[in-house]
């Protein structure tokens, strides 16, 4: 198993359950994880949320939600969740801007995690 993948798990992440969607290819994950890193809802999170857009908001989310269940990246999805459950509903607060700064910090915490993987 590689050092991304143990990495992972250490933090609570359904890396097995994650690399059976994957068909077990590790080099296949790898590939997604990276991407997903740089993912573009991450920014249009971000927007959607400073510009008080429910609709945009939960999109976004929407998309992360999904994300990082498939990548089975369990602590960050359970941030998503925070955010996507109001605004499936159409309810907007700052609260929600919060959760998304506390899932940015995770995220630096994975892109450090890849890098230490060499990606």
């Amino acid at each position: 198993m590689s050092a991304l993948l143990n990495e992972l798990r250490e933090r609570g992440c359904d890396v097995d359950g994650a690399l059976a969607r994957f068909l077990n290819k590790e080099d296949f994950y790898t590939k997604c994880y990276k991407k997903f890193l740089d993912d573009p809802a991450f920014a249009g999170l971000d927007e959607a949320l400073k510009q008080k857009d429910a609709d945009a908001a939960f999109r976004h989310a929407h998309t992360l939600k999904g994300l990082t269940a498939n990548m089975g990246l369990t602590p960050l999805h359970d941030l998503v969740v925070r955010i996507v459950e109001p605004l499936r509903g159409g309810l907007y607060s700052d609260e929600l801007l919060e959760i998304y700064n506390t899932m940015m910090k995770e995220i630096e915490v994975y892109r450090r995690i890849g890098t230490r993987s060499g990606l």
